[in-house]
């Protein structure tokens, strides 16, 4: 990639599993692809705040809302292109060499999603968001997502909703999105927690309950206060 990045990082009691995303963004800067780092951070009461501090990033501490925060971020960063990752979401080893060297600032990018666990539910889970972001341009935020400023600010900036904020922001780029062939691979912990058909009907109840009227902020109180 010719031009710089900036990395945003919405964080939140991720002591866990941000070391291994960060590892995965070091080859972007030996490469000198990544121009900054912003974590924003939620509240956490672990140690994800020292991590943050520890590699240099940009810490910003806002009220725990991933759209909230991932907004906070994007204005804070000081790259015209930006990278939004999860916490618990790390690319594959060799990702620099696979973004495109010019890309289209009017288009945004996601990666391919796979989790960090084996077996065939893990594998068919992973199959099917693939399928779904390739269908109905919908990809989730665990999927990471390549974007330039104006084209964000085109649609409003990243919306600031404690839920639904990549549905919502996928619904609006709506065919501008691109599929790149970089692996991401997320955290499955709440899957092995939950049970992997649990809560992936769970995900599908949410997706409905939003299409049908209910807003992030109903979702929100109803499944996670």
């Amino acid at each position: 990639m010719s031009q710089k990045l900036s990395v945003v990082i919405p964080t939140l009691n991720a002591e866990q599993v941000l070391p291994s995303t960060l590892e995965s963004l070091m080859e972007g800067v030996f490469a000198g692809v990544i121009g900054d780092l912003v974590i924003v951070d939620g509240g956490s009461n672990d140690a994800t705040v020292d991590i943050a501090k520890e590699v240099g990033a940009t810490f910003l501490e806002t009220t725990p809302s991933r759209g909230g925060q991932i907004f906070a971020g994007v204005s804070a960063c000081k790259c015209d292109w930006v990278l939004i990752l999860h916490a618990d979401s790390r690319l594959s080893q060799g990702w620099v060499e696979l973004i495109p060297t010019a890309p289209d600032p009017k288009r945004a990018y996601y990666f391919q999603l796979q989790f960090d666990a084996v077996g065939f539910a893990a594998w068919w889970v992973a199959k099917w968001a693939n399928l779904r972001s390739k269908i109905f341009a919908l990809p989730y935020g665990d999927q990471g997502i390549l974007i330039h400023k104006n084209l964000l600010a085109s649609t409003g900036g990243y919306p600031t909703v404690p839920l639904m904020e990549d549905v919502i922001l996928a619904h609006k780029l709506r065919r501008r999105l691109t599929a790149l062939p970089i692996t991401i691979t997320t955290s499955a912990d709440k899957y092995i927690a939950q049970g992997w058909l649990r809560r992936g009907l769970r995900n599908l109840t949410l997706l409905f309950q939003f299409l049908l009227g209910k807003t992030p902020e109903e979702l929100y109180k109803k499944y996670y206060s």
